[in-house]
Formats: structure tokens, C-alpha cells, sequence
């Protein structure tokens, strides 16, 4: 006898898919270096509940920043293979449907922010919000191909925030930890952009690659990530960091160079989505060795 199949009903709700809106993977990094950038503000334990609504807040704006993302990219992500597979290309949620969804979840996080932690950091975390899914999705991505480098201040934002949940205030060592991300962003998304040049063509998205050219995006990689070894220093300078920190950064600073060298002289894509997915982790490793170094060799 052949089995019914009972099909689901409309109205259950596909949370995988408004899951995989956020981006969930870029949020936990987002939040690992929100979590440093709270620690580093003092040497003794940081107060509970601002950590944790501050991370909840700041996490749930990052993902309605993702959301927008998604719905501003939609058409670009139909066409191209990497991103195929997200939620709006395959019909899984609707656009007014993802656009509802971030509005709301951009709300709920501002509204933590802005009661249970400060004004300063909802108002600092909503401009970021606004930098990325705004200033950079929808105008420079499209406009110019320095749209990573203009754009990527806003990724660049979280450690600042994490400093200014706890503390309420601005101060120049957590501007570094922001001048790090900052100068990684180009180098990490440009290795990208190499290897999806064709792609990125395709869909009129003028990325360095393809309005310079390749060759001279693997100078700007190399030259980036010099750029970036040099921040990645000044933690130690200005006495925020000591001697764990500056060994394991050191370490993947050289690293770093040393693919973007390799990316330089060769002409194999491999190469550039090696240097791509070493970035990730670099950055993950990096901000977990200053938090390693703040509670063990400065406390």
C-alpha cells in the first residue's frame, strides 16, 4: 500500500531559514571580538548583566544588519553560486517577509541596548547598522571599488562597542582594536574577490578585482596585510597587551604575509581562497590571544 505524505502546513514557520538570514557564522566572530573589547576595559571581572544584554543586543543588530544584507543582495545572490543557496534565492522566506524581520529584530536590539546598557552603545551599534546595510550594501558595493575599504569601518565597529557597554565611554585602546579589523577587512574580502572575480562581473559589482585588475589586487592584498601586522603591534605599544599576545600575534601576522606573498607571485585561485579562510581564522586567534593575554600576563 503506497504511504501518504501529509504535506506541512503554510503557516509553520521556517526558523532555519530566518536563522540563516543573520549570517550566524560572521555574528559569533562579530561577538568574539565584542567580547574582548568588553574584558579589555578592565582587569577585574566585568559586570554581568551589561555583558550580557550587551551581547544580545549588539548580536541581534548585527544579524538584522545581515537580514537587510540579504534583501538588498537578493538579486545579485540568484545569480551567483556562493550565495545561490541563501533563503531569499531559494524562495524560502519572502523579501517583505526578511525586510519585517530585521526591522524587527533591529528594534528588540536597540531597545536592549538603549535600556539595558547604554545610549551610547544602542546609538554607536544603530550608525553601524546603518553603515553596512546602507552606506555600504546598497551605495558602495555598487559605486566604487574601494566600497571593502570605505565600507568595512562599520564591520570594524564590534570591539568599540564591547568598550562602550561596559564602560559608557569612547577611548583611544579600543580604537585600535578597531584600526585591526579595519585593515584586515581588505585583505580578507579582496582574496575573495579573486577568486570569484568572474562572478562578481557578472552581477556589475565593481570589486578590485575586476576593475583593476588581479595582478594589482594581490599588491594591495600584500600590502594590506603589512598594513595590518604593523596594528596588530600596537596593543603591546601603548601598554594594553604584553608578551603572550605580541608572540601569538607575531605569529600569525607572518603567517599572513607569507600567503600573501604566495598569492602574489602565482596565479593559482586556490592560493587566494587559502589566504580567504586563513584570514577567518587569524582574526578569531588573535582576539582570543588578547584575551588571554589580558587576564593572564597583565592581570
Amino acid at each position: 500500500m503506497e504511504k501518504l505524505i501529509t504535506p506541512a502546513p503554510k503557516w509553520q514557520f521556517n526558523w532555519r531559514s530566518y536563522y540563516q538570514l543573520t549570517k550566524p557564522k560572521v555574528v559569533l566572530l562579530m561577538l568574539l571580538t565584542v567580547l574582548v573589547g568588553m574584558c579589555l576595559v578592565q582587569s577585574s571581572a566585568i559586570p554581568l548583566e551589561p555583558m550580557i544584554l550587551g551581547l544580545i543586543g549588539i548580536g541581534a543588530m548585527s544579524g538584522a544588519a545581515a537580514a537587510f544584507n540579504h534583501v538588498l543582495d537578493r538579486r545579485i545572490d540568484a545569480i551567483m553560486s556562493r550565495t545561490t543557496k541563501r533563503p531569499l534565492p531559494q524562495g524560502e522566506v519572502s523579501t517583505p517577509k526578511a525586510a519585517t524581520f530585521a526591522v524587527l529584530l533591529a528594534a528588540f536590539g536597540f531597545v536592549i541596548l538603549y535600556a539595558g546598557v547604554n545610549p551610547l552603545t544602542a546609538w554607536l551599534t544603530f550608525a553601524s547598522l546603518l553603515g553596512y546595510a546602507v552606506l555600504y550594501t546598497a551605495y558602495l558595493k555598487r559605486a566604487t571599488s574601494q566600497n571593502i575599504v570605505i565600507g568595512g569601518l562599520a564591520g570594524a565597529m564590534p570591539p568599540l562597542l564591547g568598550w562602550t557597554a561596559i564602560s559608557g565611554e569612547f577611548h583611544g585602546n579600543a580604537l585600535l582594536l578597531v584600526m585591526i579589523i579595519f585593515t584586515w577587512t581588505p585583505p580578507h574580502f579582496w582574496a575573495l574577490a579573486i577568486a570569484r572575480r568572474e562572478e562578481y562581473a557578472k552581477v556589475d559589482v565593481p570589486m578590485l578585482p575586476v576593475t583593476h585588475g588581479v595582478e594589482f589586487t594581490k599588491t594591495c592584498i600584500l600590502l594590506y596585510t603589512f598594513l595590518m601586522a604593523i596594528c596588530c603591534l600596537l596593543p603591546v605599544i601603548v601598554g594594553m597587551s604584553g608578551w603572550l599576545y605580541l608572540a601569538i600575534s607575531t605569529v600569525l601576522s607572518s603567517i599572513f604575509i607569507v600567503k600573501a606573498w604566495q598569492l602574489k607571485f602565482t596565479d593559482s585561485n586556490a592560493k587566494a581562497m587559502d589566504l580567504f579562510k586563513y584570514s577567518i581564522i587569524q582574526l578569531m586567534l588573535l582576539f582570543v590571544a588578547l584575551l588571554a593575554d589580558h587576564y593572564w600576563v597583565m592581570a
